[in-house]
């Protein structure tokens, strides 16, 4: 078999999300030498690239693109993780797993879709599809499953990697913070279309409406603070002593007003206590002997009492 060295892009080409892509067309790609590794001269080399692929952009096409002229004669094949995999280590997708398959059977690149692609690359997947060379950016993809440290660990050990760049300023994510950054304008611009607000979710965009009046009103308050701000720095001095006599003269009401309660308070408890001294000695009075309330006239009767009974005595002894 004739032997081909290993072959790696040049610096200036870019990768897209999940999957390397040129920012260059096919013509212009350059190689440079790698580790030896036997290619079949009589058949195409089936070369493998993998990924999720949600919400295919052209990121995506240009990586199987430049997959597919890895060789000059190469046969893709392409992996697409299904849905609960994919949910599972790496998050929730836009798309179905029947509608990213059915997305990459359209790309022009790709000449077989294997559908469930495993999330980390065996010995025995290789075998299995009889794979010459797996591709992907150079960047360890973390192994959220465990495994390992790179899902592409044992490809890379085996001498069967080739590496690919990303496209900048393009990405799955990047296309989902677009559509997040700006929700309310794409759910007024469906709702001109004809979708019903419980199409949009209703309770959510509810929420959504009051966040962003919530951030007008936020904004406007910053700008009124950035106004005042430089105001301030303008004319310092005059805030500095605005600010000190408002001050003091906040002090002189307080102080007054303070007095004042001061005052009241006092003349209440000593107008209680007057109260209560004249109840007491009411009081006092109600309760003492008949001949004490009136003086004069209880005790002259008192004594004309006291002289009768005297005399009524000394009669009966004379007797």
């Amino acid at each position: 078999m004739a032997r081909l060295p290993r072959r790696r892009w040049i610096s200036g080409l870019n990768e897209g999300d999940d999957g390397g892509a040129l920012s260059a067309s096919s013509e212009e790609l350059q190689c440079e030498p790698l580790p030896e590794k036997e290619v079949p001269s009589d058949r195409p080399v089936r070369v493998y690239a993998d990924g999720i692929y949600d919400l295919f952009h052209f990121g995506h096409a240009r990586a199987l693109e430049q997959a597919k002229n890895s060789f000059p004669n190469t046969y893709l094949l392409v992996g697409c993780c299904n849905d609960e995999i994919t949910h599972r280590y790496k998050g929730n997708t836009v798309m179905t797993e029947s509608e990213r398959y059915e997305s990459l059977r359209h790309c022009r690149w790709v000449d077989e879709v294997i559908p469930d692609a495993p999330w980390i690359i065996t010995e025995e997947f290789l075998d299995k599809h009889k794979i010459d060379y797996v591709v992907h950016d150079a960047i360890p993809y973390a192994d959220a499953s465990g495994t390992g440290n790179d899902v592409y660990e044992y490809v890379k050990s085996v001498g069967k990697f080739k590496e690919t760049k990303r496209t900048d300023g393009i990405s799955t994510s990047d296309i989902i913070m677009r559509i997040l950054k700006n929700y309310n304008k794409y759910v007024m611009r469906n709702l001109a279309r004809g979708y019903t607000r419980k199409d949009l979710g209703e309770k959510q965009l509810r929420m959504n409406m009051r966040i962003t009046k919530l951030r007008e009103k936020l904004k406007a308050q910053q700008e009124k603070l950035h106004t005042v701000a430089k105001t301030a720095g303008m004319h310092q001095n005059e805030w500095v002593e605005n600010a000190d006599r408002c001050i003091a003269g906040f002090l002189g009401k307080f102080e007054e007003r303070c007095h004042i309660m001061e005052t009241a308070i006092k003349g209440r408890i000593q107008e209680r206590l007057r109260r209560r001294s004249t109840k007491v000695m009411t009081f006092n009075l109600l309760m003492k002997p008949t001949w004490l309330k009136t003086p004069a006239t209880a005790f002259s009767s008192y004594l004309n009492k006291l002289l009768l009974e005297l005399l009524t005595s000394t009669s009966k002894l004379s007797v």
